[in-house]
């Protein structure tokens, strides 16, 4: 099956030292692009949450989430970073001495400086397991989302294959007698502008725009390329690439197509299929 690049995906678990929840967003891209958005003591899980999403999704703008909410009311030894304390010592008497004007920093501010305190309540070995425990399930049921998002994709494309499908086997009955309509009319006009079609130079030029007006060639790479999208779709996996190619060479033919129609029954297929080929286009861009 083909897949959406849209998804989404929420779950969370409690553990003994307290609350995890991982949210997973994914939309359309060109390429892979992930973003996460962590708190700075899970930070360090990063890289190893970055392989295990990399080498689950392929393509898509992905946002990760991870939030842990440690239990109120537990004893959490908490201690002072006297590193970071000195630290903030010699910054407030260097901005001191350039700026004497300036406010020194408060209790209030040192304590909620990041990192000056510490917690032994919860270690990062604790959290690792269950975090990447929480994510795998969290991926699983973003691809679940993607999945079955990729399934309507695959019922509109297919059935918009077979529309421009039916729109070339109605077009193809007709078109000798539109080329012979045509070549009546144009043949009607040599004579009222007493020409004589016997001259061998106006049959040959007769002949070229008779080849330059005939579609045939362009319906069956239409039928051709019609094929490759439905073989395509239909084998699954991730094919959006190949599809937004192929449909901008259906384009292709249906533009060639407007371009030499001589008849109102061929302008109108063209316009048709243009629409249902733009269709094609702005959901092909959500596959993965």
């Amino acid at each position: 099956m083909i897949a959406s690049m849209t998804g989404y995906a929420a779950i969370s678990t409690e553990i003994p030292q307290g609350s995890l929840a991982v949210e997973l967003r994914s939309v359309n891209s060109r390429y892979f692009d992930l973003h996460f958005k962590l708190s700075d003591e899970l930070r360090v899980l990063e890289p190893a949450m970055r392989n295990l999403l990399s080498a689950a999704i392929v393509r898509g703008k992905v946002e990760c989430r991870l939030t842990f909410s440690a239990y109120a009311g537990k004893d959490h030894n908490q201690q002072l970073n006297h590193e970071l304390l000195n630290t903030l010592l010699i910054l407030n008497k260097t901005i001191k001495s350039t700026f004497p004007a300036a406010s020194d920093l408060s209790v209030a501010d040192i304590l909620h400086w990041p990192g000056v305190l510490e917690s032994d309540a919860v270690s990062l070995d604790e959290l690792h397991p269950a975090c990447m425990t929480l994510l795998q399930s969290a991926v699983q049921a973003l691809l679940l989302a993607r999945q079955r998002e990729g399934e309507k994709l695959q019922s509109f494309l297919l059935e918009r294959i077979q529309q421009l499908r039916q729109l070339v086997q109605d077009l193809l009955p007709s078109l000798p007698t539109i080329l012979a309509s045509f070549q009546e009319r144009l043949l009607h006009c040599l004579q009222t502008a007493g020409l004589d079609e016997n001259d061998e130079r106006i049959r040959q030029e007769f002949t070229l725009f008779a080849n330059r007006i005939d579609v045939d060639e362009e319906l069956s790479r239409l039928q051709g390329h019609l094929d490759e999208f439905e073989h395509i779709v239909q084998q699954g996996g991730v094919v959006g690439k190949q599809l937004d190619f192929l449909a901008q060479e259906l384009n292709r033919e249906a533009n060639t197509l407007a371009s030499k129609s001589v008849a109102k029954e061929t302008t109108h297929a063209a316009v048709e299929m243009k629409v249902l080929i733009e269709q094609l286009r702005e959901q092909i861009q959500n596959i993965e």
